[in-house]
This record gives C-alpha cells, sequence and structure tokens, in this order.
C-alpha cells in the first residue's frame, strides 16, 4: 500500500463492501440529529434576521416579534405535518423532485430539483458562517478572518462525510443533543428567573433603536405592512432544512416511512418550542438588536458608534441569564456554533442522495451516482463542498447577505411538492373504493392543501420582499442550474439513442485495415507488429513519419535487414508534424475505402515512476487523442513495460468507477 493509499485510510477508514449497505442505516436516535440539524440550528439565526428587519421600524415595530414567531411556528407545523404525507407515499428518496415529477411532469421535477440544489448549497453555506460569527463573541481572534475559518470547516465536514453516513451521524449526535439541551435548559432557566422576579435585561436594553427611513415619524400601513412581511419572510428561514428528511429516507432503519414520520414529527415540535422560547426570551429581557448598530442604536442620544460590538440574539440572552454562572453561557455559545457547523451537514446528507437521483434519470453527471469506499456519494459531498466555499469566499462569510439568497429555493421546493401531492391524492381517490381508505386520503388531502395554502403564500412574500435584496441572484442560479440539467439530459437522450441498436450494426465490415506506427525499431515497435499480425487483418503495413531524414533512411535499412513480413510505408511530413501526417494518412486511408474499419496500433512503453514521465513527450497520448475523434478509425495501444514498472511488483486492482455501486467485488472481477 502506497503513502497516498495510507493517507487515504487514514482519513476515510476502511473500505465497505457493497453487501454492507444495510449496516450503514440510521436508528432515529441517530437520524434526528443528521437530519434535522439544519432545521434546529435555524434557532440561531431566525431570531436574528426577523429583529434585523423589525429595527428598521423602531421600538413600535419590536412589539410584533412575538407575533410573528407564532406565524413562522404555525407555517412550521403545516408543513412538517404535509412532509410526513410525502414520506410515507414516495419512500424511495426522490423526496420533493420525485413528488413533483410524478404529479406535474418532468419540467416541474427539474424546477424543484434545481432549487433544492441551489438551496442545499445555500444551507451549507449560511449555516457556516452563521456557526463563525457566534463563536467571534467569545473568541474575538475570529473577527476579519470569517471567510478562511467557514472555508476550513466545510473541508472538514467533507472529509467527516467522506467516511459515510453513519459514521458522520454518530461524531455530530452528541454536539446537536447537547444544543437542544443548552436552548431548552437556557429558556428553562429563564422563564423560571422571570418567574421568581429575578430575569435580568440583556447588555443592549439599556439603547435606544432609531428607526430608518421611511419609517421615521407616521408610517404608512403599506410600509408597515412591507416590513411585516419582510420580517415574517426571514423568520421562515427556520423552516430550511424539513425537506431534507424526505430526501433522506433510505438511509433510515424499517420501517423507513414510519421512522421518517416519527423524526419530522420531533423536529417540528422540538424547532418551534426553541424558537419561540428564544423570541419571548428576547422581548422580555428588552433585546435591541439592528441592522446597522452604529447608527441605529444611542446611548443618551448619542450613537454608540463603530466600536460597538453587537453580539447575536442567544449570545445576549446568554450572558444575562447566566450572568452569575459564565460556564453555562459558554456551553451555549460553544453548543450553538457547533450546531450550525453540523446543520451544513443535513445538506450533506440530502444533496448527494438528490444528485444520485438526478445522475440515475439522465439530469446529471453519471459520476454522481457512484458510491465511494465508504459506501456513500463521494462526488456529490465534494461538489456540494466546492460550491459552498465558492458562495462563503464570494460574500466573505456574512449571513445578513446570504440570508437573502436562502430561503427562495426551498419555499419554491415547498410549494411545487404540495401541489403534486394535491394531485397525488386527487388521482388516487378517482380508483379508490374502500370507504376507510378514502377517508385517509381524504384527510391527507386536506393537510396538503393546507399546506400548499401556507407555503404558496409564504413564496409569494418571500418574492415580493427580498427579490431585489439578493433573491434575484438565487432565482438566477436555479435558472441556470435547470437549462444545465435540461441539457445534460437531452445528452444523455442523443447518445442514446445513437448508440441503440439497428440493423445496419449487425453487418461486418467489408475489411480490416491495420496500421503499426513505427518511430524506431526497437522492442515495443516489434511487439506491436506481432500484436497486429495475430490479430490477422486483411491488410496490415507498417508506417513511419520522415521526421529526420537521416533516421528514417536508418530505420528503412534496419527493416529490410532483418525481412520483416509487412511492409514499410514512409509518410513526408515537410513541417515535422507527426500527429497531424498519421491523421492525415489515415484519413487518406478511409477515404479511398469508406466502408473498411482502419485498426491503428501504437506501441507505448510504461514507466514505473510518475517523475519518468515527465522525461518523454506523450506522442502516444497525442495521438491517441486525435485519432478517436475520426470515425471508422480503432486505436490500440500496445504497451511495453519498463524494469521500473516490473520492480514495483503486482499492483493492487483498484475498482473501475460504479463498480461498487454495482456491487462488483475486485475477486468477482479478477474472476471474470
Amino acid at each position: 500500500m502506497g503513502l497516498a493509499e495510507l493517507g487515504k485510510r487514514a482519513i476515510l477508514g476502511r473500505k465497505l463492501r457493497s453487501t454492507q449497505l444495510d449496516e450503514t442505516l440510521l436508528p432515529k436516535r441517530i437520524a434526528l440529529p443528521v437530519f434535522a440539524s439544519d432545521a434546529l440550528s435555524s434557532v440561531a439565526y431566525a431570531p436574528d434576521e426577523i429583529f434585523l428587519v423589525l429595527s428598521m421600524g423602531g421600538l413600535s415595530a419590536y412589539a410584533l416579534n412575538w407575533k410573528i414567531g407564532i406565524a413562522v411556528g404555525v407555517v412550521m407545523l403545516v408543513v412538517v405535518t404535509s412532509y410526513r404525507q410525502n414520506v410515507r407515499a414516495y419512500p424511495s428518496g426522490g423526496g420533493d423532485y420525485e413528488v413533483a415529477t410524478v404529479n406535474l411532469g418532468p419540467r416541474a421535477g427539474v424546477t424543484v430539483a434545481s432549487a433544492l440544489m441551489v438551496d442545499y448549497v445555500l444551507t451549507v453555506a449560511v449555516s457556516i458562517s452563521s456557526a463563525v460569527q457566534n463563536a467571534s463573541a467569545a473568541l474575538p481572534f475570529l473577527e476579519g478572518h470569517e471567510a478562511s475559518s467557514a472555508s476550513v470547516l466545510v473541508a472538514l465536514l467533507v472529509a467527516a462525510n467522506l467516511r459515510g453516513l453513519k459514521e458522520s451521524g454518530r461524531a455530530f449526535a452528541v454536539p446537536t443533543y447537547l444544543f437542544m439541551l443548552s436552548i431548552l435548559g437556557m429558556a428553562v432557566w429563564g422563564f423560571g428567573r422571570y418567574l421568581f422576579g429575578d430575569l435580568p435585561m440583556v447588555e443592549s436594553a439599556d439603547l435606544d433603536l432609531v428607526a430608518e427611513e421611511p419609517y421615521v415619524g407616521a408610517v404608512s400601513a403599506i410600509a408597515m405592512t412591507f416590513l411585516v412581511a419582510r420580517a415574517f419572510s426571514s423568520g421562515c428561514a427556520a423552516l430550511t432544512g424539513v425537506e431534507a428528511i424526505s430526501n433522506g429516507v433510505p438511509a433510515f432503519r424499517r420501517p423507513k416511512s414510519r421512522n421518517a414520520a416519527t423524526t419530522l414529527a420531533l423536529l417540528g415540535t422540538i424547532s418551534v418550542t426553541m424558537l419561540m422560547s428564544v423570541i419571548v426570551l428576547a422581548d422580555l429581557m428588552h433585546l435591541r438588536y439592528a441592522e446597522d448598530p452604529a447608527t441605529q442604536l444611542s446611548r443618551d442620544g448619542v450613537p454608540v458608534g463603530e466600536n460597538y460590538v453587537q453580539d447575536t440574539v442567544i449570545g445576549q440572552l446568554a450572558g444575562a441569564i447566566f450572568d452569575n454562572a459564565p460556564f453555562f453561557f459558554y456551553a451555549v455559545v460553544f453548543t450553538t456554533g457547533l450546531i450550525l457547523v453540523l446543520a451544513a451537514n443535513t445538506a450533506f446528507n440530502g444533496f448527494p442522495v438528490l444528485g444520485s437521483v438526478l445522475a440515475r434519470d439522465g439530469y446529471l453527471p453519471r459520476q454522481l451516482d457512484t458510491r465511494g469506499d465508504r459506501l456513500a456519494f463521494s462526488n456529490g459531498i465534494i461538489v456540494l463542498g466546492a460550491g459552498a466555499i465558492v458562495l462563503i469566499v464570494a460574500f466573505d462569510a456574512e449571513v445578513t447577505k446570504l440570508i437573502q439568497l436562502y430561503i427562495v429555493g426551498v419555499f419554491v421546493s415547498f410549494t411545487m411538492s404540495q401541489l403534486g401531492m394535491l394531485r397525488h391524492w386527487t388521482r388516487l381517490l378517482r380508483t379508490e373504493t374502500d370507504p376507510a381508505e378514502r377517508r385517509r386520503m381524504l384527510r391527507s388531502r386536506v393537510v396538503n392543501a393546507c399546506g400548499l395554502a401556507m407555503t404558496g403564500s409564504v413564496l409569494v412574500v418571500v418574492l415580493v420582499t427580498k427579490f431585489l435584496a439578493g433573491a434575484w441572484i438565487a432565482i438566477t442560479v436555479m435558472a441556470v442550474v435547470y437549462v444545465l440539467m435540461r441539457r445534460i439530459r437531452r445528452h444523455y437522450d442523443l447518445v442514446a439513442e445513437e448508440l441503440s441498436v439497428d440493423d445496419s450494426d449487425v453487418t461486418l465490415p467489408s475489411r480490416v485495415h491495420a496500421i503499426v506506427l513505427v518511430g524506431r525499431l526497437h522492442k515495443p515497435a516489434l511487439r506491436a507488429l506481432a500484436y497486429a499480425r495475430v490479430s490477422r487483418p486483411d491488410r496490415l503495413e507498417a508506417l513511419t513519419v520522415d521526421l529526420d531524414s537521416e533516421a528514417t533512411q536508418r530505420l528503412v535499412r534496419q527493416w529490410d535487414e532483418l525481412d520483416l513480413p509487412v511492409p514499410l510505408v514512409v509518410a513526408d511530413a515537410p513541417y515535422r508534424e507527426l500527429v497531424r501526417t498519421v491523421a492525415k494518412y489515415v484519413r487518406s486511408v478511409r477515404k479511398e475505402s469508406p466502408r473498411d474499419i482502419v485498426m491503428v496500433y501504437i506501441p507505448e512503453y510504461v514507466v514505473g515512476r510518475w517523475y519518468q514521465q515527465l522525461l518523454h513527450n506523450q506522442t502516444a497520448l497525442r495521438l491517441k487523442g486525435r485519432l478517436l475523434f475520426m470515425p471508422g478509425v480503432l486505436v490500440t495501444s500496445v504497451p511495453y513495460q519498463l524494469s521500473s514498472v516490473r520492480s514495483r511488483g503486482p499492483e493492487r486492482v483498484r475498482p473501475v468507477p460504479g463498480e461498487v455501486r454495482q456491487g462488483r467485488s475486485y475477486s468477482e472481477r479478477d474472476e471474470s
């Protein structure tokens, strides 16, 4: 085993056989932190976004925070209930994409898929960026290095997920449960102190909040309605991640659908409880949180200025509630930062599975449907990580900028999924005759109808309030991804059509014209000649290109001296262009006999060390690259291994792409 292989095994662990796939399935206690960490982690930034938007209207707008929180909670519970229908009806892992494709058509399915893929990339970028911002409250040295720190965290997540779903789930389960315990514990402690009249105010409670234009003075009903709608749409970031469970149903232990539905119910209950606890505590403790704290926040009429450091909502709450217990404050801050990192892991579990389904359907490159050594969809994991790093660097890891792009995609998929489920139940009701089953279907259709009404309304609000704030970027990217996937499918369809067998394909070629390329008369050239003769072509000749007249004359003399039973053709090359000259000669042979197959044998010697490749001009590679694009021409490489190859000993057989997914072992391939 080489050093590269040893390093790979150290990072990824030992290889898993295809038959071990069932061992990677998740019980509910592991599936909850794996698939629900994104939605749970939104508690760390959804309240921040609500307060940031309401701060534009001043303190009077702050009175609406808990009402907006309730509205977001209601939408969350309705969506969770609707998705419980989805996972039971479509447990294959296609999620919203499958629901839309089956019930609304392929174009709707690709639309949903493009929205989900963009949303998954944004999930990683937003979660990691938010984690770094929360961590900077306790670790000031991170300030100014958010983008680089976030990129490193994404790379670590990629490495963890390449080890496999179950491995990453076990590693992330404890931190997720600690986050839930810390937030719920902070809420219980805070409400307890409130009941006993001992709840302190947060550090920003003594600051005044100045409204921004056009919310200064008398505010019109239209302006206030728009502000509330925008705050509501920002708070709906709490719903991101709900769809991940419907895409991850195949990863659950049996019974898969029931376990996924139970996990969804736990997710909705816990997430809404934590979200409302944070918002109500922030309201009781007079929290002030502004989009531009330097100018919006003031003390005794004087703006706090650029030097004021504004901690996150949870950071301010934990600092005040645990004012006499700093250990618990740091525990809350630490677990919050950690869960935001782990929230990105939800996308790492959803994106590769969705990418695999899309690749299987021909909308993405086939490589995304290949499992790696640890039975994870490794290529999808790497693509997701790379896309997230690009976004983090482009937006300098600023959550406020990224969040504007975030929830458009998820509500597009929510809305089309609920519409698809509505048509699903309507279609089944046309043929169902059992009264009990019809009543169940009718109840399910009502649930999905409510989900459609809710998610459709939120989508409209999001588009109206966030389009110019940055949502147009996400919509543009979705459109580009949509077009790209359609073109990929068109390519695969055209290739399949061209490769389909017809009557002309069973007709043998009239003759085979074999050409052996010879540069010098050495062992590789003689082996290629012998191989070509054994194949018994109808016509066989050797071809050399006259790049150096003396060397060519010497080759001709050697050829005659050895009395080789193959004619040698010398092609003139006045401009010393070997590849073009060979291609021209092969083309002339094809032109003389269009029905003939031209077989070109290229002798090449193989070196044993990578650095030795630098000492050779790779002519064979360039020749193959040119000849492979010529119709009616077949290219055969005849390798000759040098002693440096033989000294390395037998190479370990490596799997070809797709082999693990197809269930073949190395030993089976060797035997075949």
